[in-house]
């Protein structure tokens, strides 16, 4: 597995510990690119900052918030509306953003009073709104605003309220991930076991790590109310924060995203006995083998398999139906951490494309050991990439597509490459048996859109076809397909909804009696 040097990156030799490539038969002791270290001077990053893994990926979630940066303007901008963390109480994190807009005066003269200030406005602006969460950033970590205390002094002055304080600016660790870890830990010091539970299950979860990117956490939230589980809380998407308060009376953390949330589960199993239990929720086998899991550590796996056999059958020839179209199709797994090994193996066996590079803008050496074994022979794995060396890959692998997020995206598609936003989604939600189905048909339409073909044409040179017609998806994709194949009706596209999740906030489900209750019968209750 030897390095791999990016020409445009010879002028900065540190560059070169930071890819390789996968060679023949070699295992992950070879080699691996170095991981989770400070940007090297002179390389333009595409990371966030420890304040945007705090606030952006992890605090917005939260759906019934106030949610306040203190400082400049532009950082809570840039943590504003760039993923499309959904919620079920018309969105009123994503609609809102909150700042104390510091400026030079204050940071030469202080910024605590402004902060009191603003506080108290964004509270009487939305007299609904009785929580918040106050983002700590490099400008007031600098001058040492006390934000701890200002807080304390509007809850004692409003007892209604209450306020969590995330201390993480964006110098606080090399990249999002510091940021992470600093949430994490705060959370669990300052606000879990200050509020107590209802409790109305036998089987009690905590779902930790999941943004319910366009309904993610509302679609395997159906899975667990269909066997009877109470999800306590959802750390954090379209999560409460009351609820989140009251995340030491779970039975299980049940971790999606590990890169983001682990730090917390380990904290709940250390302090409070919880058990963690690792789960995916992208992919057939994969969700199916963590339902499984879920049911075997209650001792309901019954509930669990027929969930998996109902879905199953509903989606296959859906998926089927992309995976013969997609067969070779190369791939650029270019998300930002755990991703990379959430999708690598599973879109290969599932969707029969061909993974020839990941990488990981704030992911740690384990998340590329995971991404790496799942890769075949002559992938290249690159750490924390810059611009001109994503081009260069590019340009090396020509892959038919790559799924990143939406800066590198929108480069990739300035050199013809046709991308998806890996993490807001293009047509999500992505998990679930019928998300997983959404997320093919979404790489199916990238692959073979016939706008991008006509992108490819450079008028300047190129000949122009006079007398081609119309032309479709279908059309491109069913070319080359062995007859039988592309007439099959065992398979079918995609037959669901524009709309996959709305109707699950109506729907109701089976609420199995409790085991300290005589005559357990279920009956079916609003969700």
């Amino acid at each position: 597995m030897p390095y791999h040097e990016f020409e445009c990156s010879k002028v900065i030799p540190e560059r070169k510990k930071h890819a390789v490539t996968k060679g023949q038969g070699e295992n992950l002791t070879s080699c691996l690119p170095l991981g989770y270290l400070n940007t090297i001077p002179g390389s333009i990053s595409e990371r966030g900052c420890a304040y945007c893994g705090a606030k952006h990926v992890i605090g917005t979630p939260m759906k019934d918030v106030i949610h306040i940066s203190h400082g400049p303007v532009g950082c809570t901008y840039d943590t504003w509306q760039t993923k499309r963390y959904i919620s079920d109480n018309d969105n009123f994190q994503l609609k809102y953003t909150f700042a104390t807009d510091v400026k030079e005066k204050h940071i030469v003269f202080g910024a605590e009073k402004l902060l009191k200030q603003n506080i108290k406005e964004a509270f009487k602006a939305f007299p609904d709104t009785k929580r918040m969460t106050i983002y700590q950033t490099c400008a007031t970590a600098l001058i040492g605003d006390d934000i701890d205390a200002i807080a304390q002094e509007v809850m004692d002055e409003m007892p209604e309220v209450d306020i969590f304080v995330c201390n993480s600016p964006g110098f606080a660790g090399p990249s999002q991930s510091g940021g992470h870890h600093k949430i994490n830990i705060a959370w669990i010091n300052q606000k879990v076991g200050t509020l107590e539970p209802e409790i109305t299950s036998d089987y009690v979860i905590n779902y930790v790590g999941e943004y319910n990117i366009q309904g993610d956490q509302e679609v395997m939230l159906d899975f667990f109310k269909r066997m009877g589980i109470q999800v306590l809380s959802t750390f954090t998407g379209n999560g409460k924060y009351d609820d989140l308060r009251g995340m030491h009376r779970a039975h299980l953390n049940v971790l999606e995203c590990a890169r983001s949330a682990e730090y917390i589960c380990d904290e709940l199993r250390e302090r409070y006995g919880i058990p963690r239990l690792d789960i995916d929720g992208f992919g057939f086998k994969a969700l199916g083998d963590s339902l499984r899991k879920i049911g075997l550590f209650f001792g309901i796996e019954e509930r669990a398999e027929k969930i998996i056999e109902e879905e199953t059958a509903r989606w296959k020839p859906e998926l089927d139906w992309y995976k013969a179209r997609l067969q070779g199709k190369k791939v650029c797994l270019w998300p930002g951490g755990s991703k990379l090994w959430h999708w690598a193996n599973a879109i290969q066996e599932e969707m029969g494309v061909k993974v020839v590079s990941v990488y990981t803008k704030f992911g740690h050496q384990g998340d590329m050991e995971k991404g790496v074994a799942r890769c075949g022979e002559g992938a290249l794995a690159i750490d924390d990439p810059n611009e001109l060396e994503g081009l260069e890959a590019l340009e090396m692998l020509k892959p038919d597509v790559i799924f990143t997020g939406k800066r590198p995206g929108e480069v990739a598609k300035k050199v013809n490459v046709p991308y998806l936003n890996a993490h807001g989604y293009h047509n999500g939600p992505y998990k679930g048996f019928e998300g997983w189905v959404r997320f093919a048909r979404d790489i199916y339409n990238a692959v073979y859109s016939p706008i991008h073909r006509l992108a490819l044409l450079d008028i300047s040179k190129d000949e122009i076809p006079a007398g081609q017609g119309f032309v479709t998806r279908r059309m491109l994709s069913d070319q080359d397909l062995p007859e039988n194949v592309a007439s099959s009706t065992d398979t079918r596209p995609y037959t669901g909804k524009f709309d996959s999740v709305s109707y699950l906030r109506q729907k109701t489900y089976p609420v199995f009696e409790r085991a300290t209750e005589p005559d357990a019968e279920a009956r079916v209750v609003n969700g």
